[in-house]
């Protein structure tokens, strides 16, 4: 006896209804993300509130451990948000349209090793903060994806991102700008983790919407 799927197809499956479906969903539910961040740094600047140096990470302080999962919503001005606010938008998407489950897992990861990572290793006496760990991470996550899943469709988004964000990685480097390059390594990191510890099933169920292979 034939099996009769859903009309849409296989959301994973690049090319089928279903699967542009979900990208789509993925890119709106993106977009919805930022004006977020926009309105907490408004917040911030117009009234002064000082959340960078209240929520921020302050490495190997205890009064900036909580930093770990607040900074990533701050931002130093405007400038900072606007130069972590498209990548975040691309590469959240393909790590979103995979699976909600998956984003929300991963994400936690990301937050977690970038944050604690910065907070045990960053420089003293300074406040970080900013989402720039999680772009490194979803960028870590997009590109180990491609290699762990070995599916056409994550290969050529990893061909993609190498194409319009593989010069970043060597924002994982140290440096002397004032910019958390500690927040940038611990992300990717965070990223191959996620990628890993996440990873699909290779004889997944098609009409699963979000099969996982949990440790």
């Amino acid at each position: 006896m034939a099996y009769m799927g859903t009309s849409g197809g296989d959301p994973n499956r690049f090319g089928t209804e279903a699967f542009y479906a979900s990208l789509g969903r993925a890119f709106v539910a993106m977009c919805a993300v930022v004006p977020v961040l926009f309105v907490i740094e408004a917040f911030d600047v117009w009234l002064s509130a000082g959340f960078d140096l209240a929520a921020g990470i302050i490495p190997r302080r205890i009064d900036g451990l909580d930093g770990v999962f607040f900074a990533p919503f701050l931002h130093h001005g405007f400038d900072h948000l606007y130069s972590n606010s498209v990548p975040l938008i691309l590469l959240g998407t393909f790590v979103l349209a995979a699976g909600v489950r998956r984003f929300l897992y991963s994400t936690l990861v990301i937050i977690l090793v970038s944050g604690l990572g910065v907070w045990f290793t960053g420089a003293p006496n300074t406040v970080v903060v900013g989402a720039s760990g999680v772009v490194f991470g979803y960028l870590g996550l997009v590109l180990m994806r491609g290699i762990v899943e070995r599916t056409w469709w994550n290969l050529g988004v990893v061909l993609l991102v190498g194409l319009l964000y593989g010069w970043q990685l060597v924002g994982i480097l140290p440096t002397d700008a004032l910019i958390s390059w500690q927040g940038h390594l611990f992300g990717f990191v965070g990223g191959v983790l996620a990628a890993i510890l996440f990873r699909r099933r290779r004889d997944y169920d098609p009409y699963d919407p979000d099969p996982l292979t949990m440790p």
